[in-house]
């Protein structure tokens, strides 16, 4: 072979390595299973998490939602009034998932990382506890029995119907999970990803000198720029500014010892012992300036005396406030923290409080061993997570809004403030200790 035909074949060679390159997986991060991200996913490219887009509903999504629903609709009409033993035997039937760009999502129960069989049993023991428990306060979160026998009720047409605006309004806030994962558990965004979700990406500031430079006209052809103008032209060449997320991740570290949002003065206690998702909505959507009644809410909520779902909190808050914007929370959505570390969900109550400046929607299972003011165990349970304080020396606060008021239904027991501060490791805790672990973000 001749020298110069084998220096042509080895730059043809090299060319095509460097091409394929980023296409090539990375292995696994952290152990976590995840690959690594390619090239086009630099830290400075990614918008925060609250800042994305609504994503694209792609053909594949579409189609994996047409496959969870259509087994919906095989299971054909269920029996809505059954003992919580025959509801868990229909758990199978009724809570089913859907894998979504690589992300999974459980009707009922909001974006997880457990597997649809780990889903359904978790819901399938909490539907048979229900009838075994000793008597509890009840406040107004939907118990797993309650849940599916809501689903079970409704006819398989409308059952389909239900599930399919589900999915498709969970589908539009897959980039937004993805990033919350990345940014408050080092999750490693998949190869491609800005690629499938440009709503994720960020856009760099272009200089004002840099746009006049480029607006000029074109010398003639015959016009050779001097050496000092093409000096200034090079010199005149935009330079990228860094984008919000391109600065160094944030830790608990970062942020001031106090945060708060929401004023203490529009708050209240729930009026129905079944009515602390329609009383937090209430607090929630008075910090946004709309103001009703906490029937208005129980009925945007679909309330009944079972209790509200946490999905249906998250469905409201987007479509009825303006906590869901862009420069606060984005779009809500109801995230499982099983797998979360304290640390990990306190940075995340810091993120939404501090950086979003909006509220959570906490969902724990308010027990006396987490909630000392109260004189009963109780119910899974709403409350308005609004403010942090790192307390100094001491165990870190979380402040919250309470709905609830046992005194109100049973004078002889303690009065409960609306306005808590309690330890935020209790809180944790108590959202750990809830069969869905999940909370509003």
């Amino acid at each position: 072979m001749s020298r110069p035909r084998a220096i042509a074949l080895s730059v043809g060679a090299l060319a095509l390595l460097l091409a394929l390159t980023p296409f090539v997986p990375r292995g696994h991060h952290g152990g976590d299973g995840g690959l690594r991200p390619s090239g086009d996913q630099a830290a400075s490219a990614l918008l925060p998490a609250n800042a994305v887009g609504p994503s694209r509903v792609t053909p594949a999504m579409q189609s994996e939602i047409d496959r969870v629903v259509a087994a919906g609709r095989s299971a054909g009409r269920l029996v809505g009034r059954a003992t919580p033993t025959a509801l868990a035997r229909s758990t199978a039937q009724l809570v089913r998932c859907a894998d979504l760009d690589g992300q999974r999502y459980c009707l009922g129960v909001g974006w997880t990382d457990d597997t649809q069989a780990d889903v359904q049993d978790r819901v399938a023991s909490a539907a048979r506890m229900t009838g075994r428990v000793a008597a509890v306060d009840r406040t107004g979160d939907l118990d797993a029995a309650a849940s599916l026998a809501r689903t079970a009720r409704m006819s398989p047409a409308a059952r389909a119907r239900s599930e399919r605006s589900e999915l498709e309004l969970a589908a539009r806030s897959v980039a937004k999970v993805w990033l919350l994962r990345h940014e408050m558990q080092g999750v490693a965004l998949p190869a491609g990803f800005l690629a499938r979700h440009p709503e994720a990406r960020a856009t760099v500031a272009v200089p004002t000198a840099a746009r006049t430079a480029t607006a000029s006209p074109k010398p003639s052809a015959s016009a050779k720029p001097s050496s000092a103008a093409a000096s200034t032209k090079a010199s005149a060449k935009p330079k990228p500014k860094p984008s919000a997320a391109s600065t160094k991740p944030k830790t608990a570290r970062s942020y001031p010892e106090r945060s708060t949002v929401m004023t203490v003065k529009r708050v209240t206690e729930q009026k129905r012992t079944y009515w602390c998702g329609p009383t937090s909505m209430q607090m929630i959507a008075w910090g946004a300036g709309k103001a009703h009644s906490q029937q208005y809410w129980a009925d945007k909520l679909g309330t009944t005396t079972g209790g509200t779902a946490i999905t249906d909190m998250v469905r409201v808050i987007n479509r009825t406030t303006t906590w869901d914007s862009p420069k606060r929370a984005g779009t809500y959505v109801t995230l499982d923290i099983g797998d979360w570390s304290f640390n990990q969900w306190m940075l995340l109550m810091m993120r939404h409080i501090h950086d979003y400046r909006a509220p959570v929607v906490l969902h724990p299972a308010l027990l006396k061993r987490y909630y000392p003011y109260l004189d009963d165990d109780a119910s899974g349970h709403y409350q308005v997570g609004r403010g942090y304080d790192k307390n100094g020396a001491k165990p870190t606060l979380l402040g919250y809004f309470e709905p609830w008021n046992q005194q109100r239904f049973d004078p002889s027991e303690p009065y409960i403030a609306r306005v808590q501060w309690r330890r935020a490791y209790k809180s944790y805790r108590a959202n750990q200790a809830h069969f869905l672990h999940n909370v509003g973000v």
